[in-house]
């Protein structure tokens, strides 16, 4: 009698909106006994829950953890192989990253290394650049110097601290994850169904165990206990306690998320549109929202300190966007009052009024800055979306990579095939029915005149939680459509997301209604019979392969290359300078210490632009002009691969040598169409004349190698020496 009272009342009061009438009528129905008190009894089971699915939680995320370092340590035999071989695994730019971490260790103290980091003048020739500032390497500074203090060298190699702290990291991944479901459907079970699906998903959620020093596996657990501290925060009727310690975890794991990744920015300000659209939809509480606005500035601000203000993160769209939103609500005070077209109407002018000032502020900034490091992503997003062809060589470089192309059909028979799919599409359509509903009521002002059923049915669904979190799978999930390389923003959350709506009494109660079946015991039976049924099916069909993959054993084998990092070692000064590809260098300076002209850190305009003439030896290029480019970064020696000259990976127009020559004008090899302005070259392609290692001293040119692949001196050259060196044979020019 007591609930139909306080629903009556609710019904009848002004301004108040549908989500919070429909959270506090649940609180009344489920935490209220008739005299206003909690009983102990469930007091008692609320802590054996905690305890029981505390427990749970630790112990799934410790398994993923040994279960992603197996699966490496059976793939590579790395406890077994050589340290050159360990160090070639991590290939492209997780090599680059793992070899800041080994000269940190390398040096005589933590100050020298910080001071190599800080001026290095190995990482790009001839010129001395601060690592710190253009990196997101303090994962490695801490790490190494935690490695120095801690007591453990006797007992551990730097490479297993190193990669075991990154399994580690999954483990927290798995408990954000697992609290996240668990917190949005009020049932730990969810939890354990989302754990299960991250695994048995493991192709689609993760490649950790690949990729380990990969900036987004130290970011992306990081980011999953951000997402669960917002989830918590947007209960409501939190503590003021609790409210200020759920921010403070949102602000460090929002910090520890900018710090490691160097796409913080663009995930951020998605993020960041998240809040937005809801907040103007009427859908979460506002002073929460300016407060998660605020964290973000504050956060990315602070890694901009740290990176000795990095002027990238200053020109960042993120921080254009935030000042806005904040400086758009001072002057629209009143935004959110008034009737449905009324309120349409300031929407509308909130949202022009909030983009016309991000571009405003973002390009001002980037006029006072000079900023141009981040205009190859404008570039390359404008080519992809269809905006004007393009012949630039760096967005066509992007364009045509797999990992940044649109997300592949076999991903969805994958995700099907664990019923991942079905279930997340089933609780993201009823989900964004509720939401659309709970909108109109919100903008219209209708939400204090409807019926109480209609009220339980559309309003209960969508508690703030609910709303961002369906919010923030939309949008990643629009980004991982778009670039598939982000897919692993989208899939971890589609296991949260889909675990929740299985387990919610919010969407089973949608459903029961909408079919008038409902009962309270027909809605406890389902929502725990449904996961469990899922859970059992995933056991069965899974397990048994998760097994085999345990007991299967490879061994890494990489002759070639190890042979060619052992020869630099041997035949080379410290002190040369090789050029290459930005892939195979990265394994160069990490394997060998030498100095690089380019590197896999594509985020600098003037990186970009030298690595670009460095590929010049792909291209068809007189050996004068190739010569002439290579010294102009003191180059020593070059590697050409035949696996880029002669590449058959891509298709024509999208292999390195196709870019080049678009780049540069020329006509691309093979059948097929060109357009009409190309002209042929008057050179053979270098690298198909010159497949070899070689050295360029100061008094040689680079060296005429016949067809037959002899090396020839060059004549009437007093001094002049050539070292070649081919991957399969080593011989000395005559």
């Amino acid at each position: 009698m007591k609930v139909i009272d306080i629903m009556t009342t609710i019904r009848h009061r002004k301004g108040i909106k549908v989500t919070e009438v429909a959270e506090d009528h649940l609180a009344q129905e489920k935490n209220v006994k008739p005299d206003g008190k909690v009983g102990s009894g469930e007091k008692l089971w609320k802590r054996l829950s905690l305890t029981v699915g505390g427990t749970v939680a630790i112990s799934l995320g410790l398994l993923t953890s040994v279960y992603v370092a197996t699966l490496h340590e059976n793939d590579l035999w790395f406890s077994n192989i050589k340290e050159v071989e360990r160090e070639i695994s991590f290939r492209t730019e997780c090599g680059l990253y793992y070899s800041y971490y080994k000269e940190m260790l390398q040096a005589t103290s933590i100050q020298q290394g910080l001071h190599g980091l800080i001026y290095d003048n190995k990482t790009e020739s001839l010129r001395t650049i601060n690592v710190l500032e253009r990196m997101n390497v303090y994962q490695e500074v801490f790490l190494s110097i935690l490695y120095r203090i801690l007591p453990i060298q006797k007992y551990l190699e730097p490479v297993y601290f190193y990669i075991y702290t990154l399994f580690g990291l999954q483990a927290l991944y798995v408990i954000a994850l697992y609290v996240t479901s668990w917190l949005l459907s009020g049932t730990w079970l969810s939890g354990l169904l989302a754990a299960f699906w991250y695994i048995t998903n493991r192709i689609d959620t993760t490649r950790v165990e690949f990729t380990i020093p990969l900036r987004e596996n130290w970011a992306l657990p990081f980011f999953a206990v951000q997402i669960a501290a917002i989830t918590y925060l947007f209960r409501s009727h939190l503590r003021p306690l609790h409210e200020k310690l759920t921010l403070l975890a949102v602000f460090i794991s929002t910090f520890l998320f900018s710090l490691t990744w160097q796409f913080n920015q663009f995930m951020m300000l998605m993020q960041a549109l998240v809040l937005f659209i809801l907040d103007c939809l009427d859908m979460l509480p506002t002073a929460k929202v300016t407060w998660l606005y605020i964290i973000q500035l504050t956060g990315i601000l602070l890694v901009c300190v740290l990176q000795f203000f990095n002027s990238m993160i200053l020109g960042s769209l993120l921080i254009s966007f935030n000042v806005s939103v904040l400086l758009a609500r001072t002057v629209q005070k009143n935004m959110k009052m008034g009737c449905l077209l009324n309120r349409l109407g300031k929407l509308f002018f909130h949202v022009l009024m909030v983009l016309c000032l991000t571009l405003l502020v973002n390009n001002f900034i980037k006029k006072i800055l000079n900023l141009e490091s981040d205009e190859h992503i404008f570039k390359f997003l404008k080519a992809k979306f269809g905006f004007g062809a393009t012949r630039d060589f760096d967005a066509n470089l992007y364009l045509c990579e797999e990992a940044f192309g649109l997300l592949p059909f076999n991903t969805f028979a994958r995700l099907s095939d664990t019923l991942l799919f079905y279930a997340y599409l089933f609780v993201l359509l009823l989900m964004a029915i509720a939401a659309a509903v709970v909108a109109y009521q919100n903008l219209s002002g209708s939400a204090n005149v409807q019926s109480t059923d209609k009220m339980e049915i559309c309003t209960i669904v969508l508690k703030p939680g609910a709303a961002y979190n369906l919010m923030h799978t939309v949008l990643f999930g629009c980004l991982a459509l778009s670039t598939m390389r982000m897919k692993y923003l989208w899939t971890s959350h589609m296991c949260v997301f889909a675990s929740f709506g299985l387990c919610s009494t919010e969407v089973w109660g949608f459903v029961l209604k909408s079919v008038r079946l409902y009962t309270p015991q027909r809605l406890c039976v389902i929502r725990y019979l449904v996961p469990i049924i899922t859970l059992l099916y995933l056991s069965y069909k899974f397990c048994p392969g998760m097994m085999d993959e345990l007991s299967e054993l490879r061994e890494f084998y990489d002759p070639d290359t190890v042979e060619l990092m052992n020869w630099i070692k041997s035949n080379t000064p410290k002190k040369a300078v090789i050029a290459g590809s930005m892939q195979l260098l990265a394994g160069v300076k990490l394997c060998t210490g030498r100095i690089l002209t380019n590197h896999p850190h594509y985020e600098d305009k003037s990186l970009r632009e030298r690595t670009k003439q460095v590929y010049q030896v792909y291209a068809k290029r007189s050996p004068e002009d190739v010569y002439s480019i290579l010294r102009s970064f003191g180059t020593n020696y070059v590697i050409l691969e035949d696996s880029i000259c002669y590449e058959r990976r891509h298709s024509r127009g999208c292999r390195l040598r196709d870019l080049l020559d678009i780049a540069n004008g020329h006509v691309m090899d093979g059948l097929g169409e060109n357009e009409p302005d190309l002209k042929a070259s008057l050179y053979p392609r270098f690298c198909t004349c010159y497949p070899y290692l070689f050295l360029v001293k100061s008094r040689t040119e680079l060296m005429p190698f016949a067809e037959t692949m002899k090396c020839q001196k060059k004549k009437n050259l007093q001094g002049a020496e050539t070292v070649c060196y081919n991957m399969r044979e080593r011989r000395n020019c005559n």
